[in-house]
């Protein structure tokens, strides 16, 4: 069920612009805008969230099992990842917390699945 309003997709989506953002501001010096090359992963990632046939079934792109990313955007979403994640809690501490534990219950959720086959 959506929280307080907001499908899984948009949450996602949320999280991700969020993440990119925190890092082009931190790493590009953006201020009121995304560099070229942020905004260009941002399009992409949202792109790839609208389309995905899996929504309902995962909660997020790290928990499933196709990897729908191009190589050279995955290795960038990573890395926005790996920086952002850690500062979420400062910067958006609601979302980023929320997002600790839908992965975990979503991670539970896989491994419960895969002990009953």
């Amino acid at each position: 069920m959506a929280k307080s309003g907001e499908s899984k997709r948009e949450r996602e989506k949320k999280i991700a612009s969020q993440m990119i953002e925190l890092y082009c501001r931190k790493n590009h010096g953006a201020k009121n805008s995304l560099c070229k090359e942020c905004q260009e992963l941002k399009d992409y990632a949202l792109l790839r969230s609208d389309k995905c046939p899996f929504m309902e079934s995962k909660t997020f792109c790290s928990n499933c099992k196709v990897h729908c990313y191009r190589k050279d955007m995955r290795a960038k979403i990573k890395e926005v990842m790996r920086f952002s994640g850690p500062r979420m809690i400062f910067h958006h501490p609601v979302a980023a917390i929320s997002h600790v534990i839908e992965s975990k219950k979503e991670k539970r959720r896989i491994e419960r699945e895969r002990d009953e086959y």
